[in-house]
Formats: structure tokens, C-alpha cells, sequence
């Protein structure tokens, strides 16, 4: 068999993934090409791992050995190989033994064992034996095979043994249960902030690029790593120069005496290339490609990106960048400007993630000037590898980060970063702006997907996930300082202490406005002492009907306030309870509301924070306050009744698209079959033609039926006059379509049915969709044209959990009509969430339920009845984002979502 006559795997089976050790390699199916390569990796590996891999002697492969494990028909003989520097280092396969049934098997070259390359492949090839309608793996194992039986108890499948003939039968399902993909994304977590913390930690960096030149970037580099005190050492290559500030300069990095943890690169762009293999050729950890000349430049400079990333990973390097500003990190250990910013910050409590180099440096001046401090800071530029959700890796475990900062112009896996950062929240806050939320647009450089969802879809991520979304840069720092500075609120009853009557009154209506409850409010007058302030600030802290306390001060003229900034930094630092203040109008933590931090911090725990203007201060805290109450707001997950049924349903899926390959809008009858696989019970709909078949029908329903029109362009008439109801036999039903047909336009296309009457209630909607780059996405509002007008909708993305769905249905502006609005009776809203809960079930267990919508359903007092419904489904042609599998972002130009 030749490579063009070998049967073709899917594409999105190839992947850069990344090592136990943080480290990339290149995953891929197996085909008559890799002859060579696997001859040559078998030479590699050892007596002892060739034969715990077949259980006898076999020094080398036969002609027939390498054409059976290269030659394969990617259905019922599956493997990947793992690449690295061009060499194989690893292959997996699986091999059907019976239907749903096949064996599997592993062999790592010695050098890379112990790395987590087994696992990779495991995981891999289980998701494509589930493609492949494999659902269980066998292997047999020799039982002093100790590392690859652990392999398989650490999947977190359930393995069952059994010892036969001097080998460990092992035996497991591979379906995706909630524990082998809670390893997986731990594997994930703990791989992904190994890779970072080599950035931020190095022992040495060589800059790449660094010139004697004062106006350089090369120059500059050298001189804030210098200047920046960094701990580590330095080196400068530069093959046309011998010295460089006075350091001895390298022609390349392999010429370097010692190891290299990290690059900063600073070359042209047509040259990072070559950096990068000799990068590798050293062991260079990862690289900081600061160069300009890439995808923000056009189709050109994008292709050159992919080459560049490609190129990286395919050596077991990350990268941060190109055409970024560099990275920082405040730590006295280490203590690295590796940026073109010559600013420094202050050590402090927040990691600032962002993207564009300038506004980088515009952030840097900004946390300098009003005293945050940061413990780390990148910016990623056109963020072609390294991403926000990687930062957020290693900021969950960063003791130096307690508050994560992120400027988003671009997401490039939101499914991922919503996953993470939900998990992240519940240990520390995240503080994010994004930009293009109304447009939804990408900068030039982010070769990423637009998003198909809504904003609103977006935003509800955000909120969902308990990230804190702010609009402008100095609202994210109002934010961080109260964050970084004082403790969390426990509810919204706020206190106002002031000397400024005027002021106490803008911060009351401000509060309102955003949600507080002023409990208290104390205007001490003009002429307040310290004293009377320390007094009335500790009245407010020990009320145990304050949350957290506004405190404002204006002082009379030729007054420097230095009493009353000591009474507010004292109370601050002993309070549990936080304080914030509008201090002299200045911007900030103050030098006078700063209290010492052990930690190494211009300002630690208990500073007080101050703002210009008293409504920016409540602002802050109200950001805060949501927070908090998302943090206390029990997140337990939905209750799953015993009547899903998710096998079946994709049994009805899997059905239609045998018979519409293309895809299909299901009819009544399958919808009705799919939705009962997860309880929800569609009401019978029977069309009709004529008056003749609407009276049989209605007879054959047993009479108290409803006649409507079903058309789209009929169906949201705010009149309801395409409806008629109560209909109870024939003379009734005549009397009916008459006058339906009379008002209706066009009453053949009309689309009219006959149902049985339901109980009464409110009506809503509740709608699913596949996005291509977010995934599963669900809304609720109340049905009826105004509300679609209005856009009166809320999103969340699937997994839902009971929060979620209460959340979703109390959000809409039209929500108090569900709960009793003007004397109406109060609906059964937890049968609605349960209903949403459902739609979410579903449309996250199948991806190939393009749109899923419960157009009509009458949310009554004692129940839901689903009225009308309608329901899409296509073939998946890309998997989500965030499959069972581990996998780093595709390259710019890929179809797969990055």
C-alpha cells in the first residue's frame, strides 16, 4: 500500500499537545510514510521496553512488522505516533478484537518515559475509538510492568484485572465519566502551569538580537534585565559584535557555555526561524518573540506566524508572542524585566494578563502611578501560542497572585477559558475587560474565530464563571485595588461616613443605583476631628447590619488630612470588614492610607484604597459585592433524574443523519422521541389541511381542543389572533377555522394544528444552539415579539448546574411575571429551571443538535406544558474545542477552534 492509496484518519485527530513537563511534542495518526521513523525509534528503545511491549525477545522489526503497525485503516486498526524534533518517540495503537471491543498497546522510547506520553496517547485513541464505536479497552500487561499498569489506573477509567498465564488481563470502558475527564483536565492544569513557570522562573536568559546600539530594541531588552535586577543570568548574542553592555556576546545561543532557560528574541522576522532551531538544538525551555513582522501584518505575516508556531512546538517549545512587549516578574528571587517597558512596578498581589504591546506599556505606567503593584505580568501580543488560559493555569496556584487581571481582545477557546476560569474564581478573583464586546471584532494578528453567539451569550460567560467584567481599564483598577487591599464584603448593606453632606448624598444615590443598601449613614460636618472619624468608622465596622463601609473626606482649607489618613489606615488594616474612601480625591492607594506589608508590597493587606469622585468608590464595591455573592452561592450540581437517557438519544440523532447525511429539521415525531430521552414531554400536535380533518381530529383528541396557525410569520402576533381556543365539537371547530382562515394571510401556507387545550400559564421560550468556536449554547426569556425586540434574554453556556438555571430565569427584566406580577399566581419555577436544566443536558451531550428551541411552553402553577417545539441537527464536522482529549490551540489558518 502506498501513502496515496492509505485510507485517510480525520483531520482533527493530529494535535500539538503538551508534556507532563510543560514541554510540546505532535501527535498524530500513523501511515506508510512513518516507516522509516518507526524503524529507526524501535532501534532507540530498550531490551527491557521491547519486551514488556510484546512479551518476548524482538531486537528489531521484519518488513511484515512495520508494514502491519504502518499500514492501518483508521476505523478498526487505529495508532498515533508521537513526534518530537522529527523522531518518533512514542507509538499507541488499538486493534478491534470484537464488536465494541479492541486491545490496546503503548511503547515510549526510554528517554522520554515518564513524561506522561502514555497517558496522551490513551486519551487520544479512546476518544477515537468512542468515534469509532469502540466503548471498551482491553490490554495485557506483564505485571512488573508497574509504570504502564498505574498508566491505566490513573486515567481514572474503572479497571478491572485478572491474572492468566503470567500476564495482568486488564479490562476498562472508556466512556468519558466525570472522574477520568477530572484527571484529564488536572493532567492538563498541572502541564500548562509547568510550562509558564519556566517563563517566570528562569535560572538564565539569553537575548537574541541585543545590540550595542542606544536606540534598540536589543539594547533595551539588556538594559531592563540589568536594570530590573534580575538574579539569573544573562547573555547576549549577537554574531557581529564581542561585547554587548559590557557582557561578553555570543555569535548563537548554542556557542553559550551554559543552559538557557528562556530566549528574548529580537531579530527580524525572516530570521526568528533559524532562532528558533537553534533554540532548540541548546534546550531552550520556551521563547519571548518581541520581533514584529507577523499575522498583524497581513496574509503574509500570518503565514510566517504559522511556520513560526509550527517550528516551536514541533521542538517541544512554547512561545509568548510575536510582536509582544515581554514579561515581568516583580518576585525578589528573580526579579525579571524581560520587556521593552522600562518601568518596573512595584511588588504587589495581582497577575496582569494582555495583548497589545502598547497598551502594555500604558498599563505599567498606570499600576506604577497609583500603587497596585503586580506579582507578574505578560503581554502576549499576537498571543500565537501562549494564551490567557495558561496564565490562568499558573495564577490558580501562584501564592504570589492573588487577584488575576486580564485585558481580552480576543478569545480564542472560550469553552476553555470558561471552564477554567470558573475554577479559578472560587480561589481568586478575575478582573477582565474585553474589547470588541458590541462588535465582536478580532484585532489584526488574533487569527482566531469570530463568534457566532451573541454578546450577551459572551458576557453571560463571564458572569457565569464568576469572572468580574468591568468596561474600561481604570474601572479594572478601581476594582483590583479594593480587591488586593481589603477584605471581601459578606452582602450589599453598605455604611457612608463622611464630612461632606453633599458627598454622603452622591455616594447614597450611587449606591442605590447599583444595587447597595445604605444601612447607615453618618455626616460627621466640615469641621470633623480624627477622632470624631475614628469613632464613627468603628461604629460602622462593628454594626453587625454593615457589609462594608464608604468613608469620605474633604478637608477644610490648609488641612493636610495626615490624622484622618492614619485613623482610615488603622482601621483598614484591623477591619474584617471592607473600607473604602474618597481621600482627598486622590486616585489610588495613597502614601497615607498604606499600610506595610511583610510580603515586600508598596501597600499590604489592609491599605485602604482611595478614589477621585465617591461614585467611582461605591462602583468599585459593587463590582466586588457581586463577587462575593456568586462566591456564597452554593454551586451544586443539577439533580439527574433516572429518566435520561442520553444513549438513546443519540440513537434517534444518529438515525436522521444515516437518512439526511446533509443534515435535517427533525419532524414532530423524533423531536418528541428525543425529548423524552431527557424528560420532556412535548405536547401531541396534529396538523390539519382542512375544516374536515381539523373536526376528525379534534374528535379523535376527545373535543377542548385549541385551533392555531403555526407559520413563523403567524406565530408571534402579539393579538394571538392566529389562536382560538376551547373548542369542543364541531360546530365550534367550523366557527373557528372560518374565522381564522378570514384573518389570517395566505390560510393554505398557514400551517394550521389542532392540540389539546393545556393549563394556563405564562409563556416562555427556551433555545439551544451549537456555536462553532463556543460550543453549547442556552437562552430563556419570555415568549412574544416585544420581548425578542427587547432582546430580554439570558444566556449561559452548558454545563449548567441548579445556580445556572435560577439564575437564567430571575435575570430577564421580564422575570417578575413569573412570580406573581400584579396579584397573578406564582408559576412552578422550579419545573422551568428543570426544563432548562434538561435543554442543557442535551444540547451538551450532542453537538450534532445544531439548534434546539422550546418556542412555545405555558409555564403554569403546578407545572410546564412544552407546546411547540422545533429542533436541527448536522454531522460534526469539527469536534468542540474542549473534547476528551488534551490538545494545544490549532495554528493560525486551521479550521479546528484555537
Amino acid at each position: 500500500m502506498t501513502a496515496q492509496d492509505a485510507p485517510t484518519a480525520p483531520r482533527h485527530w493530529e494535535a500539538d499537545v503538551l508534556l507532563k513537563d510543560g514541554r510540546t511534542a505532535h501527535i498524530r495518526p500513523i501511515g506508510p510514510a512513518d516507516a522509516a521513523l518507526l524503524v529507526e525509534f524501535y532501534a532507540r528503545v530498550s531490551d527491557q521496553s521491547k519486551y514488556y511491549r510484546f512479551f518476548s525477545p524482538m531486537p528489531r522489526l521484519s518488513e511484515r512488522d512495520v508494514k502491519r503497525f504502518t499500514e492501518v485503516d483508521h476505523v478498526n486498526r487505529v495508532a498515533f505516533v508521537l513526534t518530537l524534533s522529527g523522531l518518533m518517540i512514542a507509538v499507541g495503537r488499538y486493534d478491534v478484537v470484537r464488536p465494541g471491543e479492541a486491545e490496546v498497546a503503548f511503547l515510549v522510547e526510554d528517554q522520554h518515559q515518564g513524561r506522561g506520553i502514555a497517558q496522551v496517547l490513551l486519551e487520544h485513541l479512546a476518544q477515537a475509538g468512542r468515534e469509532r464505536g469502540v466503548d471498551r479497552f482491553v490490554a495485557e500487561v506483564l505485571p512488573d510492568n508497574t509504570r504502564m499498569i498505574q498508566t491505566f489506573r490513573d486515567a481514572g477509567y474503572h479497571v478491572a484485572s485478572e491474572y492468566e498465564d503470567g500476564v495482568l488481563m486488564l479490562e476498562f470502558p472508556i466512556t468519558p465519566t466525570d472522574t477520568a475527564i477530572g484527571l484529564m483536565q488536572g493532567r492538563e492544569h498541572k502541564a500548562e502551569a509547568a510550562s509558564i513557570e519556566k517563563f517566570f522562573n528562569p535560572r538564565s536568559v539569553a537575548v537574541i538580537g541585543a545590540s550595542r546600539r542606544q536606540d534598540t530594541i536589543g539594547q533595551a531588552l539588556v538594559r531592563h534585565l540589568v536594570t530590573g535586577d534580575f538574579t539569573g543570568r544573562v547573555y547576549v548574542v549577537n554574531p557581529t559584535a564581542a561585547a554587548v553592555s559590557g557582557m561578553p556576546a555570543y555569535k548563537t545561543v548554542q556557542d553559550i557555555p551554559d543552559d538557557v532557560d528562556v530566549a528574548i528574541v529580537a531579530v527580524p522576522a525572516d530570521a526568528v526561524q533559524d532562532v528558533v532551531l537553534d533554540c532548540a538544538a541548546k534546550g531552550v525551555h520556551g521563547l519571548v518573540v518581541i520581533s514584529s513582522g507577523f499575522a498583524e501584518t497581513g496574509e503574509e505575516g500570518r503565514q510566517r506566524q504559522r511556520r513560526l508556531v509550527g517550528l516551536s512546538r514541533s521542538y517541544g517549545l512554547r512561545l509568548i508572542g510575536p510582536n509582544c512587549l515581554g514579561i515581568i516578574n516583580t518576585d525578589p528571587s528573580v526579579s525579571i524585566n524581560a520587556s521593552l517597558s522600562s518601568v518596573m512596578p512595584p511588588r504587589g498581589r495581582a497577575g496582569f494578563f494582555c495583548q497589545s504591546g502598547a497598551l502594555g506599556s500604558a498599563i505599567l505606567e498606570k499600576v506604577q502611578n497609583r500603587g497596585l503593584g503586580l506579582s507578574t505580568f505578560v503581554s502576549a501580543g499576537n498571543r500565537a501560542d501562549v494564551s490567557g488560559n495558561d496564565l490562568l493555569q499558573y495564577w490558580e496556584e501562584d501564592d504570589s497572585t492573588e487577584v488575576v487581571l486580564l485585558y481580552l481582545e480576543s478569545i480564542g477557546n472560550p469553552r476553555k477559558f470558561s471552564r477554567i476560569a470558573r475554577r479559578v474564581s472560587l480561589r481568586k478573583p478575575i478582573i477582565a475587560v474585553r474589547s470588541g464586546r458590541t462588535t465582536q471584532g478580532v484585532p489584526m494578528g488574533h487569527t482566531v474565530r469570530r463568534i457566532a453567539a451573541p454578546p450577551q451569550a459572551v458576557d453571560a460567560m463571564f458572569r457565569q464563571a464568576g469572572v468580574i467584567q468591568v468596561n474600561t481599564l481604570e474601572e479594572m483598577f478601581d476594582v483590583a485595588q479594593l480587591l488586593a487591599h481589603q477584605p471581601l464584603p459578606r452582602g450589599r448593606r453598605v455604611a457612608i461616613v463622611g464630612n461632606s453632606d453633599a458627598l454622603g448624598l452622591l455616594a447614597a444615590d450611587a449606591a442605590a443605583e447599583v444595587g447597595l443598601v445604605v444601612n447607615k449613614s453618618v455626616a460627621l460636618g466640615a469641621d470633623a476631628t480624627a477622632e470624631d472619624f475614628e469613632d464613627a468608622l468603628d461604629a460602622a465596622i462593628d454594626d453587625p447590619d454593615v457589609d462594608s463601609v464608604v468613608a469620605v473626606y474633604i478637608p477644610p482649607l490648609n488641612v493636610s488630612g495626615e490624622d484622618v489618613a492614619n485613623v482610615l489606615a488603622a482601621v483598614g488594616e484591623q477591619s474584617d470588614k471592607p473600607l473604602v474612601s474618597s481621600f482627598l480625591g486622590a486616585e489610588g492607594v495613597p502614601e497615607l492610607l498604606r499600610v506595610p506589608d511583610v510580603a515586600g508590597s508598596t501597600a499590604g493587606r489592609g491599605s485602604v484604597p482611595s478614589y477621585p469622585a465617591v461614585e467611582y468608590a461605591v462602583r468599585a464595591l459593587a463590582r466586588v459585592v457581586e463577587y462575593a455573592v456568586w462566591l456564597r452561592t452554593p454551586d451544586s450540581p443539577p439533580r439527574v433524574g433516572d429518566e435520561l437517557d442520553p444513549g438513546t438519544a443519540r440513537a434517534v440523532v444518529n438515525r436522521a443523519l444515516i437518512d439526511h447525511p446533509g443534515g435535517v429539521d427533525l419532524s414532530q415525531d423524533t423531536l418528541r422521541e428525543l425529548l423524552a430521552c431527557y424528560g420532556i414531554e412535548l405536547w401531541s400536535s396534529r396538523p390539519v389541511a382542512d375544516l374536515a380533518s381539523a373536526q376528525r381530529v379534534g374528535a379523535e383528541l376527545g373535543w377542548n381542543v385549541v385551533l392555531k396557525a403555526t407559520a413563523d410569520h403567524l406565530r408571534e402576533r402579539p393579538d394571538l389572533a392566529h389562536v382560538w381556543r376551547n373548542i369542543d365539537d364541531e360546530a365550534e371547530m367550523a366557527d373557528a377555522w372560518e374565522t381564522l382562515s378570514a384573518i389570517v394571510t395566505d390560510p393554505a401556507n398557514a400551517g394550521f394544528v389542532v392540540q389539546k387545550v393545556a393549563q394556563p400559564g405564562v409563556p416562555i421560550t427556551i433555545r439551544s444552539i451549537e456555536d462553532p468556536l463556543f460550543g453549547p449554547v442556552v437562552s430563556f426569556g419570555i415568549s412574544g415579539p416585544i420581548n425578542e425586540l427587547l432582546a430580554d434574554r439570558s444566556f449561559r453556556i452548558p454545563p449548567l448546574n441548579e445556580r445556572d438555571a435560577a439564575a437564567m430565569v430571575r435575570e430577564i427584566k421580564a422575570a417578575p411575571m413569573l412570580f406573581g406580577y400584579r396579584g397573578s399566581e406564582v408559576v412552578d419555577v422550579a419545573e422551568v429551571e428543570r426544563l432548562i436544566l434538561r435543554v442543557s443536558r442535551l444540547q451538551n451531550d450532542l453537538p450534532q443538535v445544531r439548534s434546539l428551541e422550546l418556542s412555545l411552553v405555558l409555564a403554569g402553577a403546578h407545572g410546564a406544558t412544552v407546546l411547540t417545539a422545533s429542533a436541527r441537527v448536522e454531522p460534526v464536522t469539527d469536534p468542540r474545542s474542549d473534547w476528551f482529549v488534551r490538545r494545544l490551540p490549532s495554528l493560525p489558518g486551521d479550521t479546528l477552534p484555537s
